[in-house]
């Protein structure tokens, strides 16, 4: 008898526990369904499942998928991304490191093709991905009649990390190639004063490419990383491959507490691996600064320079190159623009929300200064553009008035919504010169 009661008792509390337990269940996946549909504005069964891993709602920025170093060394170039097939759908690292669906250098195949060039870092190289895909810019320039009928082609030469001067010399080895243009889009600033002040500190000539991308390459190149060095690399790796198995579970999850957990494990993985990029840096600099047995050389300088005149030297290098890149494809009367990119670090009118500031704000950045100090110097350059007939598209306050989030890091770069008020701004501006310039044209 006391047996059966006992079992009787086992079975009681099992049950309640079995109870609680479905509870628990339940009230995590109703609290998931509402943190899910928070952070994407969508409900999770209905939702449109992520192609991509970067839309899965971690925070990848800085994170390295697929290889560590995804640079190569070029002889001309300074650095390229290393060749791909299989970038992402409809588009490969082509064979000189451009994100593009095509070969370089690319022949017209038809007459009425009409190539446009993209040049400048990332933020240009998503540009052209963008256009690519929504082509946002060939709807402007078809309203005009002499190009209605065109079939526009978008050609990247952008790559993340690229500043002037590496426009310019792009520029002028693919018109030595016989790299045919029809029009050029350069979208630059940021990178030419915050990795170029990032130069500065280290002592190395501004123009040069760089460091932050140069620098891992030249240690491996050297063989000159030390122990704790490599030891950062190797978490660094071991971080990257968990990162990349927790993202294909998060592709895969059926529940929303599913979605919530492995997002928090996740990005968890995702810090850690940041905090070991800082350390892999702190122990990378610390190596001696003595690179005579280097077989690598980089110009740079005997001390650092003083903001004053470092930036206005930065802003002579952006604008001189532009002048330089104006002037050759003038000759062959190709049309020029060139893009002063919009960023978070300049304040405008815009008004940030609060999500928007923990995603495109970093208190640590080194970019915040070099951008509040570079843009004025690059500011006063800009009559010296207009006096070389540059057609300039200052897109500094191009999200003044948008109310929704733009900026999906806290470096420079933009979400879709950011892309298309950009892509829009960019278009309507370089339609309305080129009917300026036509109008001129016919009152001589």
């Amino acid at each position: 008898m006391k047996d059966f009661k006992l079992i009787n008792k086992s079975q009681e509390i099992l049950k309640i526990t079995l109870i609680n337990l479905a509870l628990l269940l339940f009230f995590l996946e109703l609290g998931s369904l509402g943190w899910y549909f928070v952070k994407h504005k969508q409900f999770f069964y209905t939702r449109e499942k992520a192609q991509d891993k970067s839309a899965l709602g971690i925070n990848l920025e800085g994170v390295r998928l697929n290889e560590s170093i995804v640079e190569r060394f070029h002889p001309f170039f300074g650095f390229i991304q290393k060749p791909s097939p299989d970038f992402r759908p409809g588009f490969k690292v082509n064979n000189y490191g451009f994100i593009s669906p095509y070969d370089y250098p690319l022949k017209k195949t038809k007459k009425n093709q009409f190539f446009i060039g993209v040049f400048g870092g990332s933020v240009a190289s998503d540009y052209a991905i963008f256009q690519v895909q929504n082509k946002i810019l060939p709807q402007y320039l078809k309203q005009l009649p002499g190009l209605k009928d065109k079939e526009f082609v978008i050609l990247s030469f952008a790559t993340g990390g690229y500043k002037q001067p590496q426009q310019l010399l792009i520029l002028n080895y693919f018109l030595a190639l016989g790299q045919e243009l029809d029009m050029v889009v350069n979208i630059d600033g940021f990178n030419e004063v915050a990795l170029s002040n990032l130069n500065n500190k280290n002592q190395v000539d501004l123009a040069m490419p760089s460091i932050q991308h140069i620098s891992p390459l030249t240690s491996l190149a050297n063989n000159s990383l030390s122990t704790k060095a490599m030891e950062a690399t190797i978490r660094i790796q071991k971080n990257k491959t968990r990162i990349n198995q927790g993202l294909e579970s998060l592709q895969d999850c059926s529940l929303a507490a599913c979605d919530a957990l492995t997002s928090v494990y996740v990005q968890n993985l995702v810090n850690n691996y940041k905090r070991d990029v800082i350390k892999f840096e702190k122990e990378r600099t610390k190596q001696q600064k003595n690179d005579s047995g280097s077989v690598i050389y980089i110009n740079t300088n005997k001390s650092v320079l003083g903001d004053s005149a470092a930036f206005e030297k930065m802003a002579w290098n952006w604008a001189k190159s532009s002048i330089f890149m104006h002037k050759v494809l003038s000759a062959s009367n190709v049309p020029y623009f060139h893009v002063l990119q919009p960023n978070q670090y300049y304040q405008t009118k815009r008004v940030f929300g609060e999500a928007e500031k923990q995603i495109a704000f970093n208190k640590d950045t080194p970019y915040a200064k070099a951008v509040q100090i570079g843009y004025p110097a690059l500011f006063q350059k800009i009559p010296n553009l207009e006096k070389n007939n540059i057609n300039l598209v200052n897109a500094v306050n191009v999200f003044d008035n948008t109310k929704g989030a733009v900026y999906v890091d806290s470096c420079c770069h933009y979400n879709q919504a950011g892309e298309v008020v950009f892509s829009n701004y960019v278009g309507r501006s370089i339609l309305e010169s080129l009917r300026k310039d036509k109008a001129r044209s016919k009152k001589k």
